[in-house]
């Protein structure tokens, strides 16, 4: 499983959480909302510090992960995080690996 974001991407999260320098960024799952890999849940973005990441990649500074707790959400595929309209967008893909 990884991480795919572009740097725009992390600078349109990191503005909108006010990301201090060097701050971590945690992608974890919620209840409710909707996915295409599971049913009645959804992920969230919030600062927080790695502590058993599954995938984490770097980008302008700041750690973006996903810890182990949460890595059955993904169902063995990668995150790709964009931005569309204004809004952040998940994709889920077939990990290659």
């Amino acid at each position: 499983m990884k991480i795919i974001l572009n740097e725009d991407t992390a600078n349109f999260v990191i503005n909108d959480l006010q990301a201090s320098q060097n701050d971590s960024i945690r992608f974890f799952v919620r209840l409710g909302g909707c996915s295409t890999v599971q049913d009645g849940f959804s992920l969230g973005l919030t600062k927080d510090t790695p502590k058993h990441p599954a995938a984490e990649i770097v980008v302008e500074n700041h750690t973006f992960f996903i810890e182990q707790e949460d890595e059955w959400f993904f169902d063995g595929n990668d995150l790709t995080v964009s931005i569309k309209d204004g809004e952040i967008k998940y994709d889920f893909n077939e990990n290659k690996n």
